[in-house]
């Protein structure tokens, strides 16, 4: 972009170009870069009527209608998206990134807004919140998806999400773990490549969302509440005895569990160096386990 204001936009166009051929609509491929542009290019109002009026003088209601009352498929565009955010950073080395966001508000007609937990600013808020699935790879990250996460206050309410206009597919109560492994299934089924999925202790405490990794036969790390119950990983299920009583009908593990904080309390982690900077060595406190105490642990369901 040190080019110039037109280099950045042939660029653009560039990138654009295997999005706008799934449009279809010779008005859609035409508003699309438009749109485009004022989002990314310069000015601070990234409402339609002051990008149009720097963008596109005269075609405002044209604007105006591609963002907020052309009807037409989002399907082909999300395709595209992952088609190319695997050409560009997919691979065996690549990782998938699960993670929500929230965009505050302050009315209540938006559609999934509610008094929530909003991880950008660290409180509950009003506001809606999003599963995002990013896939990374070096230093480079692409959004591959957000979904809206609709919360009890709006799937509990027909009335509500008829008024709103919330497709009937999307009507179903869903969690956001739930919602990620749908997400997932997507992006593997366009062949999206990537190592590893990793998420933060958000997703990390929810057991179908690990087992549900796992199923699915994917490498993953994620988070989880230092409270969290968890087993040795050389835990076993056997059949208890009842001394006294009527007979037991499941298997127990036969090692009691303990919080992930107290099981790694005596682990042993030495330091590793990452890297050198202006020849001042960059010490881990993320470190491997020695190799006298690899005693991994396993989540407890």
């Amino acid at each position: 972009m040190g080019g110039g204001r037109s280099d950045w936009r042939k660029e653009l166009g560039r990138f654009l170009k295997p999005f706008l051929d799934r449009l279809g609509h010779k008005a859609r491929r035409q508003m699309c870069p438009v749109y485009v542009s004022g989002l990314v290019g310069p000015g601070d109002r990234k409402s339609i009527q002051p990008m149009a009026e720097r963008l596109a003088p005269g075609d405002y209601d044209q604007l105006h209608h591609f963002i907020a009352t052309g009807v037409w498929d989002a399907g082909p565009l999300e395709r595209e998206l992952l088609v190319q955010a695997d050409r560009l950073v997919g691979g065996n080395d690549a990782v998938l990134v699960i993670d929500d966001t929230a965009i505050a508000k302050k009315g209540t007609h938006s559609v999934g807004v509610a008094a929530q937990y909003a991880s950008a600013l660290g409180k509950t808020a009003n506001c809606q919140t999003l599963v995002s699935l990013t896939l990374a790879r070096g230093e480079v990250p692409v959004m591959l998806t957000l979904r809206l996460f609709l919360p009890e206050s709006w799937t509990s309410d027909a009335a509500r999400l008829k008024r709103a206009g919330v497709p009937v597919e999307y009507q179903t109560p869903r969690s956001k773990p739930e919602i990620a492994l749908a997400e997932i299934d997507r992006a593997m089924a366009a062949g999206v490549r990537f190592g590893c999925v990793l998420a933060d202790a958000g997703y990390g405490l929810s057991a179908p969302f690990r087992q549900g990794l796992t199923a699915r036969r994917l490498a993953w790390a994620v988070g989880i509440p230092r409270h969290l119950k968890v087993y040795p990983v050389d835990v076993k299920l056997i059949w208890p005895v009842a001394g006294r009583g009527r007979p037991r009908k499941r298997y127990i593990p036969d090692i009691l569990s303990s919080a992930a904080e107290d099981m790694l309390a005596n682990t042993k982690w030495p330091k590793c160096e990452l890297a050198k900077r202006d020849q001042r060595s960059i010490e881990s406190a993320f470190c491997r386990r020695s190799r006298m105490d690899r005693r991994r642990t396993a989540t407890a369901n």
